[in-house]
């Protein structure tokens, strides 16, 4: 009797957990489903981790880290927390058939990353993130000229406002221009451009395979660098580094997922709040402050990325409709 109720709950608790997988691997499932609230609710949760993200990397440059190695232990250790869902999901969670894909996206990412941990090494969190709300503008810059997209006034308008925006944190007639306001160009530049990529591979891969093979491929790409510059931590920088890792991966794998929940402009209306998460962050733990002109600029250029972002989401509307309309030849 008792080997028998054993086997029953043994059962029981196998079905239990193919359930809970099922469950957890749906809700980063490839493709797009209309879900807007949990999304929301994804993205901003994304937010508030990245902002502690950033945070824990100025801590550890503030600490005399090198960004080159902070960079590598960042993904190091995001793929260490994830390897028990590698171990529960299998190889699974490495195979695609977009591995072309993924390489631009890591060349991308290990650019765009390096450029932000340099920049927050030498700036506060809250003007680098502001900084970043130009990434939408260039991504459309990028279409501009590499692929010849045509562009209407309005949107030619927008990136018009931005760049006001970006100079008016910038302030170039100043002394604000230095370093770490570069770094934090370059980060928002690449990050342009890796956008489109990860919503392209939302619809083909799940979240956690998107996250899990990104990280497992920039680890030893950012161990190249780092070892030029390399010296082992000390041992209390270690738990603020492992920290890093597990921010990287609740903060992407919750933003691919608000991709899979809605379209990619009602996501982008929600990315401001990073800014409010990271200005806060910086003051508790650095007691650092942006002046009103960086609020006001972060603004404005979060406003025309989000019109450039609905306006493409539109206009592609717009374009699948008369698709469907056309006849067949």
């Amino acid at each position: 009797m008792g080997n028998r109720a054993g086997g029953w709950v043994a059962t029981i608790g196998r079905k239990g957990l193919q359930s809970l997988r099922h469950a957890i691997v749906a809700s980063g499932r490839a493709g797009r489903r209309d879900h807007p609230v949990a999304g929301i609710l994804w993205v901003v949760a994304a937010m508030a981790f990245l902002a502690g993200l950033i945070t824990l990397g100025r801590y550890a440059a503030l600490a005399g880290m090198d960004p080159l190695q902070v960079v590598f232990f960042r993904n190091f250790f995001c793929v260490v927390w994830m390897l028990p869902l590698f171990a529960w999901r299998g190889l699974s969670l490495v195979r695609t058939q977009r591995i072309e894909l993924y390489a631009l996206r890591v060349a991308l990412s290990f650019v765009a990353m390096t450029a932000m941990f340099q920049a927050i090494a030498r700036i506060p969190i809250g003007e680098v993130t502001a900084i970043g709300f130009l990434a939408p503008l260039f991504g459309t810059g990028a279409a501009i000229l590499l692929l010849g997209e045509k562009v209407k006034l309005r949107r030619w308008i927008a990136l018009g406002v931005g760049f006001i925006g970006a100079m008016i944190i910038l302030r170039p007639t100043g002394e604000a221009i230095g370093a770490g306001q570069l770094a934090a160009l370059v980060s928002a530049l690449a990050l342009g451009v890796i956008g489109p990529l990860v919503k392209k591979l939302t619809l083909e891969d799940d979240a956690d395979r998107v996250v899990f093979l990104t990280n497992l491929l920039l680890t030893p790409l950012s161990l190249v660098p780092a070892l030029f510059v390399w010296s082992w931590p000390p041992l209390e920088m270690w738990p603020y580094l492992i920290a890093l890792g597990l921010m990287a991966v609740l903060g992407h794998m919750s933003l691919v997922r608000g991709y899979t929940m809605m379209d990619a402009s009602l996501v982008m209306t929600f990315k401001f709040v990073r800014l409010p998460f990271a200005v806060l962050l910086g003051y508790l733990a650095f007691q650092e402050t942006i002046d009103e002109w960086t609020w006001v600029g972060g603004f404005i250029i979060f406003a025309a990325s989000l019109y450039v972002t609905r306006r493409e989401a539109m206009l592609k509307g717009e374009r699948e409709v008369a698709a469907s309309r056309s006849p067949p030849a």
